[in-house]
C-alpha cells in the first residue's frame, strides 16, 4: 500500500479512521509512506504521524518530503534539516526492502536549499541502479521518490525531479518496474516511453490531509502482483475516500506487465 502526503497537522480524523479500517481489511505486506509526512515539520506532527503508522501494525518504509524539513526555522533547515524527521522515523533516509517477490528502494529527493523542488544526484542514481541490478527475476522492482518522475499535466512540469531523464535511463536499464511518488496530490499511473524496458510512474494523492486538489479526493494506492494480482502481472488500484460513505473505495484499476514477469 502506498500512502503519501499525509501532512500531519492538516489530517482529517474521519479519513484517518477510514484508512485504518482499509489497512485492517486489506492487510498489505508493506506500507510505503512517500513523503510530506507533516505539514510544517513540527515535533508534535512527526509524533502524531509515527503513532498513526505504528497503530497500523504493518511493516512500513518512509522517506521525507519537502514539508518534512523546517521551512521557517532557517538555522535548523540548513544546519540539521532532518533532525526532527530522524527523531520520529530513524536515521535511515533511504531504506531498502527486499522479499522473495518484491524489492523496494527509497530515495531521498529533498534538498535543504530548495523550497519544494526535488533532485536526484548522480550518486543516488548509480546507487539505485546497482541495487536494481542485483534483483531476482521474481521480484517486482519499485523505486520510491517524493517529487514525481513524470507528470500528466503541463502545469505540474515544474515539479518533476531534476535528474529524472538520467535516472529513468539508468534505472530502466538496471531493471526497474515502477517509480512511485507523491508531492502533487494527483493520483495516476503513467507508462514511461522510450526506455530500455517497460516502466510506469505510479503517483499517489494525499492520503488523509485536507489539502486536496480541486476535484481530487483523498486517495491511496494498493499494488498486487503474481497470484494476488490475478492478471499475470501487476495490478495497481487507486482507492479514493468517499465522503458519502466515509470509506475508501476502489476508483480505478490498472494492469501493468513487467517484462521479466510475462
Amino acid at each position: 500500500m502506498q500512502i503519501s502526503d499525509t501532512h500531519f497537522g492538516t489530517e482529517q480524523p474521519q479519513v484517518m479512521a477510514a484508512l485504518t479500517s482499509l489497512v485492517k481489511e486489506q492487510k498489505p505486506n508493506l506500507v510505503v509512506l512517500s513523503g510530506d509526512i507533516t505539514q510544517r515539520a513540527k515535533p508534535a506532527q512527526f509524533q502524531a504521524a509515527r503513532s498513526f503508522m505504528d497503530s497500523l501494525q504493518i511493516p512500513f518504509l518512509a522517506i521525507p518530503g519537502n514539508h518534512d524539513i523546517s521551512l521557517l526555522d532557517i538555522w535548523s533547515r540548513l544546519r540539521n534539516p532532518y533532525v526532527r524527521y530522524i527523531a520520529a522515523f530513524g536515521s535511515e533516509l533511504e531504506p531498502v526492502y527486499s522479499s522473495p517477490d518484491m524489492m523496494v528502494i527509497c530515495v531521498n529527493t529533498t534538498r535543504a536549499w530548495r523550497h519544494k523542488h526535488g533532485e536526484l544526484s548522480a550518486s543516488q542514481i548509480a546507487r539505485v541502479a546497482d541495487v536494481l541490478s542485483r534483483a531476482s527475476a521474481e521480484q517486482l522492482r519499485i523505486v520510491v521518490v517524493h517529487q514525481p518522475i513524470a507528470v500528466t499535466r503541463a502545469t505540474d512540469a515544474i515539479h518533476v525531479l531534476l535528474g529524472h531523464t538520467e535516472a529513468l535511463t539508468a534505472w530502466s536499464a538496471a531493471g526497474a518496474d515502477l517509480v512511485m511518488g507523491g508531492h502533487i496530490h494527483l493520483p495516476y499511473v503513467l507508462p514511461l516511453s522510450g526506455l530500455a524496458r517497460p516502466m510506469w510512474a505510479v503517483q499517489a494523492g494525499t492520503a488523509i490531509s485536507s489539502r486536496v486538489r480541486s476535484g481530487v479526493p483523498n486517495s491511496i494506492n494498493i499494488l498486487r502482483w503474481g497470484s494476488d494480482a490475478a492478471v499475470g502481472g501487476c495490478k495497481i488500484e487507486q482507492w479514493d475516500f468517499s465522503n458519502k460513505n466515509s470509506t475508501f473505495e476502489i476508483a480505478k484499476s490498472y494492469e501493468v506487465f513487467p517484462s521479466h514477469q510475462k
